[in-house]
């Protein structure tokens, strides 16, 4: 996409957020899942093994502490970094976690309508028969990616599945945009807002799930997939500000800037690869990165938002504090974007060795046959 972003200042940034993240006193939930999350995606992109070596510490310590005794749809975002590291360790006391993770998805989770996953934040049924976009990160994408790694067509087809029912649920055909829930009981949309983190989770996991499934043409869901980000992101471009971020109700002309939606959505259009939507993740990016303190706070992100009842209600969140899903938001997107300067990168020095080597062959020609001379 042509980020005007260095490599060298990606992987500074990168390290400064990871660092504050690590340090920051998160528990077994999904604040702390969306963050470790940004954090295995710094190890893949930087291959920086002290990253992988903390969070293999932290996830060590806490099991000899005490793991949740009950799982929730929420707190299967922790399987995000579960997945990195069975991958690059395959000790099996994480596999063990992952399963169990899953196990807790298919059989026990509270489901609606046709097998939809309910948003869920404890072991009450906190929010009975209603779909958030929430969910495709903490669960849905997660089932993708385990069902990818274990070689599980049951976990695929089911992650597809929730897929194709949220954005039936929470997608507004019209506008492109997506609301933040859905409530299957009353048939609405509850507040009936676009709020941008929903979008991001929505956009963010739609991106990967079609980067990242092989063959992903050879499911059906996957084209209503790429339809549905194709159309968001047409939307969410338009509604960009002038600072580069998006507000935290894309459509509402009033609404603060939101950090990690912004990053969510700009990770998202640099992961689907559109070359139209460059303009824009630069602008997001430089807003992004404005938002970063010198000690890796990623500042300017919402607190922990329900499904509000007006818009007043969203614009009343607080933004004071660092929060997981900041942090890992934060890192989606400047991992996605060193990557892609990476490609460029790599690409540019293959075509400047291809040059190189036409100059050279129109310097010292081969002589022909018919032109050379027997001693």
């Amino acid at each position: 996409m042509k980020l005007h972003t260095s490599t060298e200042d990606l992987k500074q940034l990168i390290e400064r957020v990871t660092e504050y993240t690590l340090d920051m006193d998160l528990t077994w939930d999904w604040p702390c899942g969306v963050a470790y999350y940004g954090v295995s995606r710094a190890y893949e992109a930087t291959g920086n093994k002290i990253y992988l070596e903390r969070m293999v510490a932290w996830v060590d310590e806490y099991i000899e502490a005490g793991l949740p005794p009950v799982w929730t749809v929420n707190a299967c975002a922790m399987g995000h970094m579960l997945l990195t590291l069975y991958a690059e360790t395959k000790e099996p006391k994480y596999l063990d976690l992952i399963l169990s993770k899953i196990e807790y998805l298919e059989r026990d989770a509270l489901r609606f309508g046709d097998r939809v996953l309910q948003h869920t934040v404890s072991a009450k049924n906190d929010f009975p028969e209603q779909a958030w976009a929430d969910t495709l990160f903490m669960a849905a994408y997660f089932l993708l990616r385990a069902g990818v790694m274990l070689d599980r067509k049951d976990l695929i087809d089911d992650a597809l599945h929730q897929y194709f029912w949220h954005i039936n649920y929470l997608q507004d055909e019209d506008s492109g945009l997506w609301y933040h829930g859905y409530n299957n009981v009353k048939q609405n949309h509850m507040s009936g807002l676009h709020w941008a983190r929903a979008n991001a989770w929505g956009a963010y996991t739609m991106a990967r799930a079609a980067h990242g499934l092989p063959e992903a043409y050879l499911y059906p869901p996957m084209m209503h997939i790429w339809s549905s980000l194709r159309d968001q992101l047409a939307a969410i471009k338009k509604l960009q500000k002038n600072d580069g971020l998006w507000g935290t109700i894309l459509d509402h002309p009033d609404a603060y800037g939101e950090v990690s939606a912004t990053a969510g959505i700009a990770a998202a259009m640099i992961v689907q690869g559109n070359p139209l939507h460059g303009k824009y993740v630069r602008q997001a990016l430089d807003g992004v990165i404005a938002n970063i303190s010198d000690t890796g706070r990623v500042m300017n992100v919402s607190g922990g938002t329900a499904v509000m009842n007006d818009i007043e209600g969203y614009l009343g969140i607080d933004r004071k504090w660092a929060q997981g899903w900041g942090q890992g938001l934060a890192l989606a997107l400047l991992t996605a974007a060193l990557e892609d300067r990476q490609v460029e990168e790599r690409r540019a020095a293959a075509d400047e060795r291809v040059q190189t080597q036409t100059q050279t062959n129109q310097t010292n020609p081969e002589p022909s046959a018919s032109t050379v001379v027997e001693p």
